[in-house]
This record gives C-alpha cells, sequence and structure tokens, in this order.
C-alpha cells in the first residue's frame, strides 16, 4: 500500500469501525452515480484495466503486456489515462503524450507507457473525451485500452481486466473505513481477473466464476539513468549496499523485490506520484541508488551518478492473452 496510507487501513480497528457510517454512505452514493452514468460507446472496442482500491496493484505493466499482446494479434491499439500528477489534463485538458514527455506536464505513469508501449496515449480527466481526441488524432486506432478506468463508467466498455493485489486490499472496507473504491464483489462482474499474489478464500468467494491468471513482476537487470545503453544484470550487485527509492503504490513490494535478489537494500519510500527533486536522492554515501521505471522517468533530468532504473515486466499466467482476445472476437462478432 501507497507510504501515504492510512495504518489503520490494514485493520478493522476502532476508527475504522467509527467511519463504517462513511463508508456505507460512500458505497450508497457511488452505487447511485453508477446507476445513473449513461456509458457513451465508441466506433472501436474499450478494454478497461483497473482495480478496486486506493494503491497500486501492478496495472502500469499490465497495460504494457496488453498492448503488447493486442500489437502482436494484428490490432492497433491506443491507451487513454487520467494523467494524474500532470498538469495538461488539469481543468479539462487533453494531451497527446510524446514518449519522451515531461512527467511534470503528462504524469509519470503515461509518459512511462508511451515510451514503453510505443502506443498513441492522451490523457485527460474525461476519459471519453481523452478516446475520441485518441481517435481523432489516430484513425488507425482499432482497440482502446483504458488505464485505471474500472470505476469511470462514463466510458463504455467492452472488456474489463481487474488487477488484484491482496496486500492493497488492507481491512476490505470501503473507503474511508479502508482503501477499497468498490466492494469486493464488484470483481465477480469483470470478465477476468490478474492476481498478483495468493488469493485467501474471501477473495476467491468474491470473485466467484470470474476466470482468475496469475501474475507477476520480473526484471533481471538495471539500466544507467545518465546512460540508458548501459545495462547491468542485477545480480551484479547481489552483496552490495543499495538505496532503494519507490514512489509508488506500493513501496515495499519494490524493496522486497530487491532483497529477494540478495541486495541489502536501505529502503526510501515516497508517495505515490510523489514530484521527484534532487535533494530527495542526496542520501551522503557512494552507494548505488536503485529505483522503479515510474520514477526514473520523473529523476532522470537531476539523477546523480550510480543511479539505475530497475525496469519490470508483468508475466501473466497461460491463457490470460488468449481470453482477452476471444471475448474481443466474440464482441465484434456480435456487434
Amino acid at each position: 500500500m501507497a507510504a501515504s496510507a492510512p495504518a489503520f487501513w490494514q485493520r478493522r480497528g476502532a476508527l475504522a469501525q467509527a467511519l463504517r457510517p462513511l463508508s456505507l454512505l460512500f458505497g450508497v452514493l457511488a452505487r447511485l452515480r453508477r446507476a445513473r452514468t449513461r456509458p457513451q460507446r465508441l466506433p472501436v472496442a474499450v478494454i478497461v484495466v483497473g482495480n478496486i482500491a486506493v494503491g497500486g496493484s501492478g496495472k502500469t505493466p499490465v497495460v504494457d503486456w496488453l498492448a503488447g499482446v493486442l500489437r502482436a494479434a494484428g490490432h492497433r491499439p491506443g491507451i487513454v489515462s487520467r494523467g494524474h500528477g500532470g498538469t495538461a489534463s488539469a481543468q479539462g485538458g487533453l494531451a497527446l503524450v510524446p514518449a519522451d514527455g515531461d512527467p511534470g506536464r503528462y504524469g509519470d505513469e503515461p509518459v512511462l507507457l508511451a515510451r514503453l508501449t510505443g502506443c498513441p496515449l492522451v490523457v485527460g480527466h474525461d476519459r471519453p473525451a481523452a478516446a475520441r481526441e485518441l481517435l481523432r488524432l489516430h484513425p488507425e486506432c482499432d482497440v482502446l485500452i483504458a488505464d485505471d478506468g474500472l470505476q469511470h463508467y462514463r466510458l463504455g466498455r467492452d472488456l474489463e481486466v481487474a488487477v488484484v493485489d491482496a496486500a492493497t486490499l488492507g481491512n476490505r472496507l470501503l473507503l474511508p473505513a479502508g482503501p477499497l473504491r468498490e466492494p469486493l464483489a464488484r470483481l465477480a462482474e469483470v470478465d477476468l481477473v490478474l492476481a498478483h499474489g495468493a488469493l485467501d478464500p474471501e477473495l476467491r468467494t468474491a470473485i466467484g466464476d470470474v476466470p482468475v491468471f496469475g501474475m507477476r513482476l520480473a526484471g533481471d537487470a538495471v539500466v544507467a539513468l545518465d546512460d540508458p545503453a548501459r545495462r547491468l544484470p542485477l545480480a551484479a550487485l547481489r552483496g552490495r549496499r543499495v538505496h532503494a527509492v519507490a514512489g509508488i503504490g506500493r513501496p515495499q513490494r519494490f524493496f522486497e523485490q530487491l532483497a529477494a535478489a540478495g541486495l541489502e537494500v536501505v529502503a526510501h519510500a515516497f508517495p505515490d506520484h510523489h514530484r521527484f527533486v534532487a535533494a530527495d536522492l542526496a542520501f551522503g554515501d557512494a552507494s548505488p541508488i536503485l529505483m522503479t521505471a515510474k520514477d526514473a522517468v520523473k529523476c532522470r533530468a537531476f539523477a546523480p551518478a550510480d543511479c539505475w532504473e530497475y525496469p519490470v515486466r508483468a508475466q501473466i499466467g497461460s491463457g490470460a492473452a488468449e481470453r482477452i482476445l476471444e471475448k474481443l472476437e466474440d464482441g465484434r462478432t456480435s456487434a
């Protein structure tokens, strides 16, 4: 869970219980908003990738993976995103994101996705408007991926992919008593679930008959921020003391990955979408600095020497890609 997430979200203690009436109200209002929302359909298929909780569950690597699956099947995918943390989408703005764009303007995740996927990507708080703008600029796109769009019901969708990490679900209560944006039962409505880690009995019951595929984030090398052509096997740092920097939804996962690879990790957790400055990376010693790809796009311009990005890719269980392509084709046939 994010470094800034309230600690009481992990338990059903006194504070969480005191806030449950507000959670009930939040749930009622969310259901009413969904019931009153008329989805706006687009002339191309839309695949939504999202989750039901606040915080990171690995959606960005999943969108990257999905774009690759679609392209390999002959599709021409585009991506729409809110552009959280960037100024371009503020006050209803829309913007096409360049692969070398400024994360302060477009948001860290959109810039990273534009660089990783090579897909046209438009950011905007209004998802249907962003999707229409993308199709206007790139009419060749025949399928759109909505990044973190599960709760944006104004955008009509053909498939829903929920990314689940049990560690981000905390006490399983709705906001503000817990981290959930929607109840666990919402998972029974999606087309497939990608599970990062094990699912406990409560989650399996909530998911019901929806197909579940395992996923993990993996990488075997680090890339120098001052020279992307310079790579180093992660194993070369085994036994070394490193500063691990993470401003993501669940920084502990990053720290655990490095520790599991045999590195001596000095952890530095920052809030999700943190706006880094040079002082954030001034640790006062010569130990290497490792950071996530999402953080690297924001730190490249001022990172000190011996600063490395640890890129990871989503490894998805066998059958998930086929399931998505099959559902996509079924939707075309019935359209």
